[in-house]
């Protein structure tokens, strides 16, 4: 199961939504490719356009990347988030393992054992903590995470959904993970600008994971979010980097 989740994440960490003009698409060949951000079309690599891309017409574009720190910024209509709206660790198979027991067996490097015997709900096995490092065998020391938290994906565009929606994204694998229950808390239900991984070698994983999780379900990517998720991912997150992210462009820079 980790290898099709990984393939997953690739697939749709490179199908990030824009549009825009076939001839487009290679203004960023050498620059990981086009993104469409704030309706302007730029490289993955926060490169800019070329003024000849420019000058084609390819600098407008659709996506769903939408700015951070707009005054003027209409969010999705929000109503009170409430965790009981969001069911989870379901049993969609009816085979006695809800979902918090799928991923606890998918996770495991260790021997699972079973409460009661009976191979349902787990009790003991072993668990490295992807955010810490830190090992685990005891069941209850363990939290399954959502990586994009389900308050995040209610305040970004979640609002709006069904409950059989809300119940398919609290349930997906790709958003789940087995962690230390302490670090779970701790992360609460913060993003990547407010919140990262302990372990930092874990911090590119993280990030495609929550870029992926998010395109998946077309929920609103903030500017600086993209910038910090961007850059966690491809291995670029020193201190000074991220602190990019959260300025804005000098006055006259080219767009």
């Amino acid at each position: 199961m980790r290898k099709i989740i990984t393939c997953l994440v690739l697939a749709l960490v490179v199908s990030i939504s824009f549009t825009a003009s076939a001839d487009c698409r290679g203004c960023c060949s050498r620059h990981k490719g086009v993104v469409c951000v704030e309706g302007k079309t730029q490289c993955k690599d926060g490169s800019p356009l070329s003024d000849k891309c420019r000058l084609k017409g390819c600098s407008k574009c659709e996506g769903e990347v939408v700015p951070q720190d707009q005054e003027n910024v209409q969010e999705p209509p929000q109503g009170a988030y409430n965790r009981k709206d969001w069911p989870h660790w379901t049993d969609a198979d009816n085979d006695c393992q809800n979902t918090r027991s799928e991923i606890l067996q998918r996770d495991n490097i260790g021997t699972i054992k079973w409460k009661r015997n009976k191979p349902c709900n787990v009790s003991w096995g072993e668990w490295k903590c992807p955010y810490t490092g830190k090992t685990f065998t005891k069941a209850s020391d363990v939290d399954i995470d959502h990586i994009v938290p389900l308050a995040h994906a209610h305040r970004t565009g979640g609002t709006t959904w069904t409950r059989k929606q809300k119940r398919a994204f609290a349930n997906d694998p790709l958003n789940l993970l087995a962690v230390e229950d302490n670090i779970n808390q701790e992360k609460g239900a913060q993003g990547p600008t407010e919140w990262k991984p302990p372990r930092k070698e874990f911090w590119a994983e993280y990030a495609k994971r929550w870029w992926a999780v998010k395109v998946k379900y077309n929920l609103t990517i903030r500017l600086t979010e993209a910038c910090v998720v961007n850059k966690m991912a491809n291995g670029m997150a020193t201190d000074e980097n991220l602190e990019l992210c959260f300025v804005g462009p000098p006055p006259g820079s080219a767009e």
